[in-house]
């Protein structure tokens, strides 16, 4: 929901060895990386994409893309029920304290009130107290390895199955349900696999 800074470059004070040529140059390159999303560049693709049925995984790495997002919604280009993905612990993006988390879950009840379903992601280490953080909220979580690659301190998830056995078994320690995949899609109101081509 906006551009910004995104900065991974931190990650070359924490290891020295890279398995692969890339890595290196990509962290380094980082530090002068801006995610670009334009106002005209987030209409285009929301509006370009209504008329398929497109369901939007609203992303928001800081309090003021709630409020594009509501700008979007005053528009009447969004849509309910609204999916708010609140993103922490990326630098150039909000972090990953307790209270920025309850910030944004503020921001967002504000904002969008029952019209939407809030859902969090942490980056790196912060994936597992972030989600367990937002689930004790009422809030759903996502977990995977596009957002981290461990499964604990110093140990690599070798899977993102791994990653949801656990944070599955966080949630049902909390005594929380953990939504179905048809669930889910009739929450989000989902076309389903059958209306997809590919």
């Amino acid at each position: 929901m906006g551009s910004m800074n995104f900065g991974l470059y931190p990650m070359l004070d924490r290891y020295k060895e890279f398995k692969h040529d890339w890595e290196r140059p990509y962290l380094e390159g980082s530090e002068d990386r801006v995610f670009r999303n334009t106002f005209k560049e987030i209409r285009y693709i929301l509006e370009s994409c209504a008329d398929n049925g497109t369901r939007f995984e609203i992303e928001c790495y800081d309090t003021s893309h709630l409020y594009t997002a509501a700008h979007f919604i005053d528009r009447g280009i969004l849509k309910p029920p609204f999916f708010i993905q609140t993103v922490f612990g990326l630098l150039g993006g909000i972090g990953t304290h307790p209270d920025d988390v309850m910030h944004m879950r503020r921001t967002a009840e504000r904002l969008f009130g029952q019209d939407y379903y809030w859902s969090v992601l942490g980056a790196g280490r912060s994936q597992m107290p972030i989600a367990a953080m937002a689930a004790s909220m009422g809030g759903n979580v996502r977990v995977g390895l596009e957002d981290s690659l461990w499964d604990g301190p110093g140990k690599l998830a070798t899977s993102n199955a791994q990653q949801v056995q656990r944070i599955v078994s966080v949630l049902k320690s909390l005594n929380l349900e953990v939504a179905m995949p048809d669930e889910t899609r009739a929450m989000l109101q989902l076309k389903g696999r059958e209306a997809v081509s590919f």
